[in-house]
Order: structure tokens, then sequence, then C-alpha cells
């Protein structure tokens, strides 16, 4: 019996081992924890504004900032942290659909330079995304940067559907 659960963790070594080779899955991997690393950015880029604006979105957040009818002044919204807000919500819709897809492909075997391609795109364009919605840079800066962005990730799925998948 030890044999066995010694074979197999032997076998998971290797896979684990075929895994950090793949070029392509080291490549989702570092581009992936570029862009989460953004997107916890924005999170802080959001608590960092409602600090400084003195807005908040709960009576217990600005318990530090007032007391009683003060603090409920406190409760409201407030066009910069909105702003900050939704550029965080934008990358929660578009970033996770993307390590999905991201994911899935990377493990089909794409070609190297193709896949840093659609990473490298992908990544550009959420940053720029951001840099155009918090400046704010004029219209059509943000909407070109979302549809490159959501674009990358549904020719990482359309690849992924014609090469690999059984439908």
């Amino acid at each position: 019996m030890s044999h066995l659960k010694t074979e197999t963790k032997i076998g998971s070594m290797a896979d684990l081992r075929q895994l950090m080779d793949n070029e392509v899955l080291m490549a989702f991997t570092s581009y992936a924890t570029i862009i989460l690393a953004k997107m916890m950015f924005m999170s802080s880029a959001t608590a960092f504004q409602r600090i400084t604006n003195k807005v908040f979105a709960n009576p217990e957040d600005c318990a530090g900032f007032g007391k009683g009818e003060n603090a409920k002044k406190l409760v409201r919204t407030d066009e910069k942290v909105e702003r900050v807000r939704r550029a965080h919500l934008n990358d929660l819709e578009n970033i996770v659909p993307f390590l999905g897809i991201g994911l899935l492909y990377s493990l089909s075997g794409p070609d190297l330079s193709t896949a840093l391609m659609h990473f490298r795109i992908f990544v550009g364009a959420r940053i720029y995304h951001t840099i155009a919605y918090l400046t704010p840079l004029p219209q059509p800066n943000r909407g070109l940067a979302f549809f490159v962005g959501y674009g990358v990730t549904l020719s990482m799925a359309y690849r992924l559907l014609r090469s690999r998948l059984y439908l």
C-alpha cells in the first residue's frame, strides 16, 4: 500500500514539473499576477478616496471621523470615490473571465508568441482602461481599451473552442 502512495506522489510531482515546464502557462501566471496586483491596487485606491474625501458606504466605517449626526453626514456618495469604485468593478467584470479562459487557453498548447500577444495586449488594455477612467480621458479612450481587452478574451475563447473542445 505504501508503495502505491510513493508512486502516486512521484507521479504527481512529475505532473507538476510538466506544468512548470509549460512556457505558456508560466507566461500566463506572470501576466495574471500583474493584472491581479493591479486589481488589488484598485481596492486600495477606493479606500484611499473614501478616507481622503470622508465619504463612507456604511455608518460603522466612519466611526473615527464623527459620531451621531456628524457620522450620518459622512455616509454618502461622491463622484471621485464612485469613479474609482466603478473602475474597480469594471476590472472585476473583465479580469475574472480573462483568468478562467486564459488558464484553459494556456493549458491547451497554444503557440508561445500568440499567447504572449494575447496576455500582453490584455494587461496593457486593462492598465490603459484604468488610466483613462481615473484621469478621466475623453471617450473613446476608455471604450476602446475595454473592447480591446474584451476582444482578447473572446479571441482566446474562440481559439480554445476551435482547437481543443469537442462540441
